[in-house]
């Protein structure tokens, strides 16, 4: 069994590749997990395609994918507290996911709840808590109607769940086949297409879109812009250079334990439901990450690893 799944240099597919890595070293904040579940996402074959982090230096070496854990504490490094091992948790990695050991700052890690599965925490640092985030950065009133696009992914999904919570009126954009899953949770869908900003309207109360929470970026985000007539009213987590040219926002992600554990309070509380749709071993990531990268999966696909 391969112990992580990584890229050499950046590229396309072909530069992935199975790794066998020892444990890493947990150092002052951080601690040492054993995965047991990670969640795939846009972001990391976007890392593995050229994207860096802000403060992110060079590539100089092999780079474990993932973003996103659920797992237990294996080793507590100095100055930790809070957490001991044994401790079930969930949180984003900073050496990779797609592996059996990563390790987390504990500073953005929390306590998973017994009654949340491994696989379904997995799901929450990256996407429950980007929808999370953008939510609060609109802080619309209730009764506003906000449109999502990419409501059938990842994000997506999230977001619109949330979104009801609140009390928001949600349109959903999504391919076709993806229209009776995202009626299920709560939107109204608008197919992907020509004309997309001119259906949007006419699927609106009152024909008029409150905000706009982008997760497609190109030509989608530029069209759906002209909707709105206040664009502090638009954000995006998927295309942040288009976006401030459009006079709109990135996502401003708070990166905190503490809106980890709102998010699973939601999960707990069924508001939050991961839909996870597949699963792969570790030693099927490659296949788990191309369903991604080939924009074919409905709501979180996740990797598995074996105690």
């Amino acid at each position: 069994m391969p112990k992580a799944y990584a890229f050499t240099e950046h590229g396309g597919p072909e530069v992935e590749t199975f790794l066998d890595l020892p444990q890493p070293e947990p150092g002052p904040g951080q601690l040492l997990v054993a995965v047991r579940a990670a969640g795939v996402n846009p972001v990391d074959w976007k890392l593995r395609a050229g994207k860096r982090r802000p403060g992110q230096g060079a590539l100089s070496g092999p780079e474990v994918l993932g973003s996103e854990v659920a797992g237990v504490v294996e080793r507590v490094g100095p100055g930790v507290e809070g957490f001991a091992v044994g401790d079930p948790v969930f949180g984003n990695p900073v050496t990779g996911g797609y592996a059996q050991y990563t390790l987390v700052p504990a500073a953005i890690a929390a306590h998973k709840p017994d009654t949340l599965s491994y696989p379904d925490a997995a799901t929450l640092p990256v996407a429950a808590a980007t929808a999370y985030d953008g939510l609060r950065q609109l802080d619309l009133p209730a009764g506003s109607t906000l449109l999502i696009t990419g409501a059938g992914g990842g994000v997506g999904v999230a977001a619109t769940q949330i979104a009801v919570h609140f009390g928001l009126r949600v349109i959903g954009t999504a391919s076709a086949g993806k229209k009776e899953f995202v009626e299920s949770l709560g939107a109204v869908h608008v197919a992907r297409g020509p004309q997309l900003a001119e259906r949007i309207r006419e699927s609106a109360p009152d024909h008029r879109v409150d905000a706009v929470f982008d997760l497609v970026g190109g030509p989608d985000l530029a069209e759906v812009a002209g909707l709105l007539d206040d664009r502090a009213r638009l954000i995006t987590a998927a295309a942040k250079e288009t976006v401030t040219e459009l006079g709109g926002a990135p996502v401003d992600r708070a990166r905190t334990a503490e809106v980890l554990d709102e998010v699973a309070l939601l999960a707990v509380a069924g508001v939050l439901r991961p839909h996870v749709t597949a699963t792969y071993p570790l030693d099927r990531a490659d296949e788990a990450l191309r369903a991604v990268e080939e924009g074919h999966a409905l709501g979180k696909i996740v990797i598995e690893v074996a105690a």
